[in-house]
């Protein structure tokens, strides 16, 4: 019986993982991939400083690194590239006397995503992520924390995207 068993186990983890495809120990879909690139993002809207777009392809590399097992080279099975296209600032929680409670800052990429194994998989797509800052803080001497936030958020849903396959 513990036979059985046994062989009704190793048999049904072969079957889910043969429907699987190809997905790295962290849950990323690769399709055997073993390398990827991210250049660094085009700051494409005149309220984007080169540092922030910089920050935030930075923010890509660091997520791919430590969310799968792909290696970062200069041209890799996997390639990331984009333009931020959007910067914005708008007032939001407007309080009683008309002022702001708060700053909306909205960030828009416009990611292209090679995948040089399954091409079937490349895509365009445009990713938004905003934060809120108190209006009482000013949004220039703050941009290195927002731009930090908003490379998470962004990063985040650009893996999710592209290897997460959601």
């Amino acid at each position: 019986m513990t036979r059985i068993c046994f062989l009704w186990w190793v048999a049904t983890w072969i079957l889910g993982i043969a429907g699987c495809g190809v997905y790295s120990p962290y849950g990323a879909q690769t399709s055997g991939a073993s390398t990827f690139s991210v250049e660094d993002f085009e700051p494409a809207h005149p309220l984007v400083s080169a540092t922030s777009a910089q920050s935030l392809s930075e923010a890509l590399r660091d997520r791919v690194q430590r969310q799968s097992t792909l290696r970062l080279v200069p041209q890799g099975d996997l390639q990331f590239s984009a333009r931020v296209v959007g910067w914005d600032v708008r007032p939001v929680n407007v309080q009683g006397d008309e002022t702001a409670g708060a700053n909306r800052i909205t960030v828009e990429v416009v990611l292209t995503y090679v995948n040089s194994l399954d091409p079937e998989l490349s895509a365009e797509r445009t990713f938004s992520r905003y934060v809120d800052l108190p209006s009482t803080q000013d949004v220039f001497s703050a941009e290195e924390d927002i731009v930090s936030e908003l490379g998470e958020l962004l990063s985040q849903d650009i893996f999710n995207a592209t290897l997460g396959n959601w």
